[in-house]
């Protein structure tokens, strides 16, 4: 399972969506009633119902899809014009409706609705099939005597309106992601702000801040604030476990294998960004888990084992990191397979420890599985695991006992907004480097124990550590010899040693990302922006160690200044007016190393093929304005974007549909219900031009 659209992060996130779909179509059939027919308002009424049936498919809730599709086929006939909208088709409608909510919001809960769903969507249908006149006693069997709302109080708490009516009273508030990133970046320009009210005080007046009442009392308020703030951007650990739950319940089934599961510290919280970069990962993790690490009952009962086996996911904050370690009391990994394994791959593992050959099996290409399956055997898993967590600036550690099982711990800030960072001096720059990636940090010049393949090594804490020139890393020159304070960094699978000028504290920072204007710079986290207005630069420290250890810097040839990373894969312009849907393909196209846009519809998405062509435009088809068709249409008519390839993502399945859609100009037509992730890259990939 590589696929994150069943996560109950996108689950309750179409749960928030479908809440206020629901309550605009509860809203728009009651005014229908009002006014009479009206073909805006059915259309717009056809299009939330046909909005909320596509994402309920893409997210894995079939029963509400179903429901909504044969509620569709009820307003099909209204706009069509072969039905009046009247009271009785409203109430059967409404009824619907709120039978939506009831089965969404138990589905996500985890209860079972298939039997709900079955009857709403049978008498539906029943209402469809018939001449418009209700069947004497339909809606009393659609209910069994009783609203879907009152069946909701008194079977399964409040109904739909109580619900919104308790949401509003509650202090929860739905607020979106952007709206929190903008928070955060004005806090923490409060914080900078209150540093250079500090430097005015020393500079101007000769005071120490801290002697200054007022400016005491300011900085426990902003350090306050930026605490709370960054509070409220973080989920549990919880939000990602029962997917993962699932994949272990499934896999160890389809194996053979008994499998218990257990999650300790799941209320352990941290950002939610972090979190989402982390959910495949995990995934990763837990599979190969079950597939490589754990054995057979019969082999287990031969070791001397339960033949139940146990894979653990613990969860802890320790300081200003979080550290999710998945466990296995399985068979082990084979240090010697992995040596062979990558000998095979040109790989000198002799001067390897076997702690520092355990980090091999994140290399990509690399496997020590026997065959390749579904699961495993490409060696594509753990290397996927390693790319995300640098991504996050995390690390990973693996012990491992041969007969006792494995873990394999991953390790990441609380957060990548606010940062606790070492600051130093190398040349005449200064930058940051994040606490959580630094080991030691060291003003006494550590004794140089020797060189091996012509790097130079010194004694830390009794262990030795290649160590280089914190400014020639990064490009610069430094004609003199290596001395002076040194720090440790370690990255995803190792540590390094950088010599600086000096050492100029701790702080917290405020992390940037880089403009979109800039090219990528591979050792750059991002920047911040320091009490005097000058720029600080966060260094990155997987990338900075993966650069000092380049072939050729360790005899003074010198790394370009600041080399970018390679370009994104390509440019995707991402068109669905249904929030669920469009966000998760973003986090799958990202995910895959894309520059993703959106738009909500099809006037949206011209006005951005204005300001810049992507290489790929994916559109739904049912939007409010300008549908799928018009917007394709649009495309194909303008000489400078006649070419660009379209690919359409949509709940109609007939063959009328897709041959319209063709007809149109689309490259591709995907239906919503058999939408899964891999599909939807091969998809992309193929009309760009790539193999995933």
């Amino acid at each position: 399972m590589t696929a994150s659209y069943h996560d109950q992060a996108f689950r309750e996130l179409f749960e928030e969506e479908a809440g206020a779909r629901l309550a605009r179509l509860s809203e728009q059939l009651l005014q229908l009633e009002q006014t009479g027919p009206d073909a805006d308002l059915v259309a717009s009424i056809f299009r939330e119902a046909h909005t909320l049936k596509g994402a309920a498919a893409v997210v894995g809730l079939d029963d509400a899809s179903r429901v909504a599709h044969a509620l569709e086929g009820l307003l099909e006939d209204l706009r069509s014009g072969r039905r009046d909208p009247s009271p009785g088709l409203v109430d059967v409608a409404l009824n619907a409706v709120d039978g939506l909510a009831s089965i969404i919001s138990r589905t996500i809960a985890g209860e079972e609705c298939s039997s709900e769903a079955d009857a709403l969507e049978g008498h539906l249908l029943t209402w469809v099939d018939s001449d418009g006149i209700a069947e004497p006693g339909l809606e009393a069997a659609l209910t069994g005597g009783r609203s879907v709302s009152d069946q909701a109080v008194s079977d399964h708490g409040p109904a739909p309106a109580d619900v919104a009516t308790r949401a509003v009273a509650s202090e929860a508030v739905h607020v979106p992601m952007d709206r929190l990133d903008e928070l955060v970046r004005l806090v923490g320009e409060t914080a900078a702000a209150q540093l250079r009210v500090g430097c005015m005080l020393t500079e101007r007046f000769g005071l120490d801040p801290v002697s200054v009442a007022e400016f005491r009392e300011l900085s426990r308020v902003v350090n306050d604030l930026q605490e709370r703030t960054m509070r409220v951007r973080m989920v549990p650990v919880s939000t990602v476990t029962d997917q993962l739950h699932r994949a272990v319940r499934d896999l160890s089934r389809s194996l053979g294998k008994q499998v218990s599961w257990e999650v300790r510290g799941a209320d352990t919280e941290l950002d939610r960004g972090v979190l989402q970069h982390l959910a495949d990962p995990l995934l990763h993790l837990v599979r190969n888990a079950v597939d490589h690490g754990v054995e057979s009952p019969d082999d287990r009962v031969a070791a001397g084992k339960k033949p139940q086996a146990a894979v653990r996911l613990h969860a802890m904050q320790l300081g200003s990191e979080v550290i999710i370690a998945v466990t296995d009391d399985g068979r082990g990994i084979d240090v010697q397979r992995v040596r062979v394994r990558a000998a095979r791959q040109g790989i000198d593992t002799s001067g390897l420890t076997d702690e520092e050959a355990l980090f091999l099996i994140f290399r990509s290409g690399l496997s020590t599985a026997d065959s390749v399956s579904e699961v495993s055997g490409r060696g594509v898993g753990l290397d996927v695991v390693r790319t995300s967590v640098e991504a996050v600036r995390g690390r990973l550690e693996v012990r491992s006992q041969p007969g006792g099982g494995s873990e394999i711990r991953i390790i990441v800030p609380i957060t990548l907004a606010v940062l606790p960072c070492l600051l130093v001096a190398s040349g005449e720059t200064r930058y940051a480097i994040p606490m959580h990636s630094v080991t030691v940090a060291t003003a006494r010049d550590p004794r140089t124990a020797a060189h091996a393949e012509g790097r130079p090594l010194i004694w830390i804490n009794g262990s030795t550590v290649a160590v280089s020139s914190l400014q020639q890393t990064l490009g610069g020159t430094d004609d003199a010899e290596l001395n002076g304070p040194v720090v440790v960094v370690t990255g995803t699978a190792r540590s390094h040693a950088f010599r600086v000028d000096a050492l100029l504290g701790q702080r917290d920072v405020v992390v940037k990302g880089l403009s979109r204007l800039l090219p990528r710079l591979d050792v750059l986290a991002g920047a911040s922006v320091d009490p005097d207005g000058s720029i600080l630069l966060v260094l990155d420290a997987a990338a900075l160690i993966e650069r000092a250890r380049k072939p050729g810097a360790w005899a003074g040839e010198q790394p370009g200044p600041f080399q970018g990373a390679p370009a994104a894969r390509g440019s995707i312009l991402v068109v669905d007016d249904a929030l669920t849907v469009r966000e998760l393909q973003r986090s799958i196209l990202e995910r895959d190393g894309f520059d993703v846009r959106v738009a909500a519809d099809g006037h949206e998405a011209l006005a951005l093929l204005a300001e810049r062509q992507p290489d790929l435009v994916l559109t739904d088809v049912e939007m409010p304005r300008m549908d799928g068709f018009e917007l394709t249409q649009a495309i194909r008519s303008h000489p400078r974007t006649r070419n660009l390839p379209v690919l359409m993502l949509t709940s109609r399945a007939s063959e009328t549909d897709r041959q319209r859609g063709l007809d149109a100009g689309a490259d591709g037509y995907i239906i919503k219900s058999g939408f899964d992730e891999t599909r939807l890259l091969e998809a992309v990939n193929g009309l760009l031009g790539r193999h995933s």
